[in-house]
């Protein structure tokens, strides 16, 4: 009975328990279904778009354990533990409700566009070990609640849109492995607690915006096998012991500013390393000789950095190297490290550029890896030829050699690396024509041949490019007449250039087929005809220079239609008819119609409003425009006067009775002042074209060349403001101290350069006085226009003492104010270097020499120190006994000037560099503060990309630290003047280059201020 009993009561307690069950524990097992599945419901809610139906499968007729993406754990068979929806093209943003899925562990939406901020619900996960956001739009802040998942191991937030700080309390998540926050707006220092986080293998925080140093804590990483910091503004040195972490297979601090050496055990204590990258920071010293061991090496890269020494040799034992960076240093030696990278069979990639290497390249060339795809040694002192073996690296897709000393033809050989996509052979010496196989490259984008001696016709082969992106074969000396087949390959689209030939014939109509192209450059060749007004069809055009030809006939109603065109020049031919008035109805920023036999009215809207922007000089039937031009104005109704036939008879007999007459006093004239001598012969040149001033009339104008008048001093002389007598027109008098050695050659130098230029940008002469003064002693002086706005040195270099004497405040240039004048300096040098028949070298290019109109438009000016060599060695180097050829100022003078007796364009491109340097940054050359970096090229150059605002002028940072735009504007300028001022004469940019890039800068500054 009492066994009935128990069991009785075993039973109804296990009855009990069936429906407790039931009834409560049930319940709460639904709850917490109904929680993920609500959850999720919410994550599917907030995507706006999915486009490979991803979260079609979310919904109610299936359990939420079975959606696509979603895993169920095993013990709590209902609860999500994992999300999975990588790569699905998910566009939205992330629920709140994520928070609720309590037991999630995993959750990977990489490779999605998911956008707004990662909700701070994610802390609510304490079960949270694995966060793979990658490669999506996430803005806003990272989450601070992070912190509280305390069992996550792997977070990954690379390549989204986040911003603020990488915050301290990340050092907190112990168990983390691994870190990515790479390519965010981040800002702010890497925080030293993430020293702290000892588990960790992967750190990732390149392209954040970061700065400061690397923490030293960063060398408790023990584990660490990936450090990737790359582009960055990091400074300082490189904590040692991050050296000393034997397992870094990766070790990335590329784009920073750091700087120091490299430790030279550096592959013993980095056994492992195979990619490591230092490129483009400050780095210093040899390269150790110890990386020639490491043979786990896939990736070197040290390019655009200071270290010097000899090449790396021996590389034999790098048996796995497939990336070889050296570029932008400062290593000297041969070519033999190309021998002993024949052993290298998996190299993909060799560059190394910008180096100071010389001698001609082996002939082991050839036996380089069959992977080689890039292959890059320009701008060194390779002499030589191009060995022919090269036609055996076939899987070539990049070849660059330009800016070095090859010489010969271009082997025909090239012609069978058929995988070219790039070919950059300019700037060298080779001659001969251009093989016709070069044509079987039809998979190439980019050639570039110019400035080169290269003769004949442009290949019909040519035709072949149906992938030309920038077709360059200008500065050559090619002839005969621009083939329709090359002229119409409509595949071009950035830049089409024959400039500086010897191209002969019209224009093909052809041209209209280049609907795509930016950038076409006809310009200093022996063209004419019409332009085409199939040009109309050439829509994207953005600069068109057709300058130095002999064009005739009207400027073509098909320029109208070129509504993007910036920049056009015209000047240097034979156009003729009225300026037409679409030319002020486009956007044009700069516009060049000078020398031409152009007639009527100049227009007053546009781009006519701006002096800056425009030349007309050198057409004299032109009338009105702006008053700045200075144009006689235009008559309101022309008068047509007819002449009696009687003075049709008479009129040429007087005139023919005045010339014969005229021709005897000048034989008179010319015999009696024969002993007079060259002096007097090379100014008679310029007769007729100035008005003539006596000693008289300049003593006169200049109030007997009083102190108060003197506006400045140099070597040769002192120039005097003055008055002439007719009241009004105002000039500079430049008498010379003929006491002093060398002033008359500096006279005559002056008189012979001037001969014969016309340029906006020259400072017109308008009389030469030579002649006695009333002692009887030899006097010469030159009288130029005055220009009201002084010298570029006064404002540049303000003196205090000297402008409160003349009751003067300070005057500041603003950014465009300096571009403007920089342009207009370099296009006077480009005129002097290849705009006439002579080349001529200024010799002494310097901001006392430029002087300001009221206009703020400049004017070069003081050619005493100039020379001009014949145009058949312009790209030579000029010898000449005159001492004064080799003088110049001290801080622009060009290094080689010092060595021998020689002038050159590279010269100028010198002085015009170091001028723009110190435009922009407001230092003299010979400033004292440059003893550590040696000069301002360096100075400037070693601050490049990241500082500027520390070398910049301080009345130009107030618009560099308000407008990015403005700031990366100034860096390409700071970067021409670094490339005008190398060392070497053939690493200078030319004066061509100078000017095309330049103006090319200006035009987001002109697009900015006219919004």
């Amino acid at each position: 009975m009492a066994k009935d009993s128990f069991f009785s009561c075993t039973t109804i307690i296990f009855c009990f328990l069936i429906l407790f069950f039931y009834f409560v524990i049930r319940p709460s097992t639904c709850a917490n279904d109904g929680t993920d599945r609500v959850a999720l419901l919410a994550l599917k809610a907030a995507i706006d778009d999915d486009p490979f139906g991803a979260l079609r499968s979310w919904n109610e007729t299936m359990h939420f354990c079975r959606w696509q993406g979603v895993t169920c754990g095993h013990r709590h068979r209902d609860r999500v533990v994992s999300i999975n929806l990588r790569s699905q093209g998910l566009v939205g943003s992330l629920s709140p409700h994520l928070g609720n899925l309590s037991f999630l562990r995993s959750i990977i939406l990489q490779n999605n566009s998911f956008h707004g901020q990662i909700p701070e619900e994610i802390g609510r996960l304490r079960r949270l070990e694995y966060v793979e956001f990658s490669n999506n739009s996430f803005g806003g802040e990272i989450p601070r609640n992070l912190t509280q998942c305390r069992n996550l191991y792997y977070l990954n937030l690379i390549a989204n849109d986040l911003t603020g700080t990488v915050f301290p309390e990340l050092g907190s998540l112990s168990k983390l492995e691994a870190l990515g926050l790479s390519r965010n707006r981040l800002s702010g220092t890497i925080p030293p607690s993430i020293g702290n986080l000892t588990l960790l293998n992967l750190l990732s925080l390149g392209d954040c915006g970061l700065e400061g140093q690397i923490p030293g804590s960063l060398v408790q990483l023990q584990s660490l096998r990936l450090l990737q910091l790359a582009g960055n503004r990091l400074t300082g040195r490189i904590p040692s012991g991050l050296f000393n972490i034997s397992t870094i297979f990766t070790f990335v601090v590329r784009s920073n500013r750091l700087e120091g050496t490299i430790p030279p055990d550096v592959a013993f204590t980095l056994p492992n390393v195979r990619n490591l990258d230092l490129g483009e920071n400050q780095f210093t010293g040899e390269i150790p000789i110890s990386l020639s061991n490491a043979s786990s090496l896939t990736a070197i890269n040290l390019s655009s950095n200071n270290f010097t020494g000899p090449m790396m040799n021996n590389l034999e034992r790098l048996t796995n190297l497939e990336y070889f960076f050296l570029s932008k240093n400062n290593f000297w030696g041969d070519f033999s490290f190309i021998s002993s990278l024949t052993n290298c069979t998996s190299l993909q990639v060799l560059g190394v550029s910008l180096n100071l290497l010389n001698g001609s390249l082996p002939d082991s060339i050839a036996n380089l890896s069959s992977h080689l795809t890039h292959l890059s040694l320009a701008s060194n002192q390779i002499h030589g030829s191009i060995p022919f073996g090269i036609e055996q690296l076939l899987n070539l897709t990049y070849l660059n050699l330009r800016n070095n000393y090859l010489s010969g033809p271009i082997p025909s050989s090239i012609g069978k690396l058929v995988k070219l996509q790039e070919l950059y052979l300019e700037a060298n010496r080779f001659t001969n024509d251009i093989p016709p196989s070069l044509g079987n490259l039809t998979l190439l984008n980019h050639l570039y041949l110019g400035y080169n001696n290269i003769s004949g016709n442009i290949p019909w082969s040519f035709s072949n490019y149906r992938n030309l992106l920038t077709f360059d074969l200008s500065h050559n000396n090619l002839n005969g007449e621009i083939p329709r087949e090359i002229i119409s390959l409509s595949s071009v689209s950035i830049s089409f250039s024959l400039a500086y030939n010897a191209l002969t014939g019209p224009i093909p109509p052809e041209v209209g087929l280049l609907r795509n192209l930016a950038d076409l450059d006809l310009s200093n060749n022996l063209l004419s005809g019409f332009i085409p007004n199939t040009l109309s069809t050439c829509v994207s055009l953005q600069r068109l220079h057709l300058e130095g030809n002999s064009f005739d006939g009207e400027i073509p109603e098909g320029i109208s239609a070129l509504s993007g065109l910036q920049d056009l020049d015209l000047s240097r031919n034979n156009l003729s008819g009225p300026i037409p008035n679409f030319l002020a109805d486009l956007r044009l920023l700069s516009l060049n119609l000078s020398f031409n036999r152009l007639q009527g009215e100049v227009p007053l809207s546009g781009v006519f409003k701006n002096r800056s922007a425009i030349s007309v000089d050198g057409n004299n039937d032109l009338c009105g425009g702006i008053a700045e031009l200075k144009l006689h104005s235009c008559p309101s109704h022309p008068i047509k006067r007819k002449f009696p036939k009687v003075l049709i008879i008479i009129i040429p007999v007087v005139v023919g009775s005045l010339f014969f007459i005229l021709m005897g006093f000048v034989y008179l004239f010319v015999h009696k002042r024969r002993t007079l001598g060259k002096n007097r012969t090379s100014m008679e040149s310029f007769k007729g074209q100035f008005m003539r001033l006596s000693y008289r009339d300049l003593l006169q104008a200049t109030d007997g060349f009083s102190e108060a008048n003197l506006i400045g001093a140099g070597r040769f002389g002192s120039v005097y403001k003055g008055i002439l007598s007719d009241g009004e027109t105002m000039v500079a008098v430049k008498v010379l101290n003929l006491n002093v050695k060398g002033a008359s050659n500096s006279f005559m130098a002056e008189c012979n350069s001037l001969r014969g230029i016309r340029h906006r940008n020259l400072l017109k002469i308008l009389s030469i006085c030579s002649s006695t003064d009333f002692h009887g002693r030899d006097f010469k002086a030159l009288v130029y226009e005055f220009k009201p706005n002084g010298s570029l040195e006064k404002w540049l270099h303000y003196n205090a003492e000297e402008e409160s004497e003349q009751g003067e405040n300070r005057k500041y240039l603003t950014m465009i104010q300096r571009l403007n004048i920089a342009i207009d300096i370099a296009s006077a040098l480009e005129y002097l270097h290849f705009g006439t028949d002579t080349t001529i070298i200024h010799g002494d290019v310097k901001p006392s020499n430029i002087l300001l109109d009221e206009d703020m438009t400049a004017h070069v000016g003081d050619f005493g120190l100039a020379k001009a060599i014949s145009n058949l060695s312009k790209d030579f180097p000029a010898h000449g006994s005159s001492s004064a050829a080799i003088k110049g100022t001290v801080g622009y003078i060009a290094p080689e000037y010092g060595m021998v007796d020689m002038v050159s364009t590279q010269g100028d491109a010198y002085s015009y560099g170091v001028l723009l340097l110190e435009m922009f940054t407001n230092r003299r050359p010979t400033n004292d503060a440059f003893e550590d970096h040696i000069n301002l090229h360096n100075f400037v150059s070693s601050a490049l990309p990241g500082c500027i605002t520390e070398i910049a002028d301080p009345f130009l940072l107030q618009e560099l630290n308000i407008n990015d735009e403005k700031r990366e504007c100034m860096v390409s300028i700071l970067t021409i003047g670094v490339a005008c001022s190398e060392e070497l004469p053939r690493d200078r940019m030319s004066m061509t280059d100078a000017v095309n890039e330049l103006k090319k800068i200006r035009i987001p500054l002109l697009v900015e201020r006219a919004n």
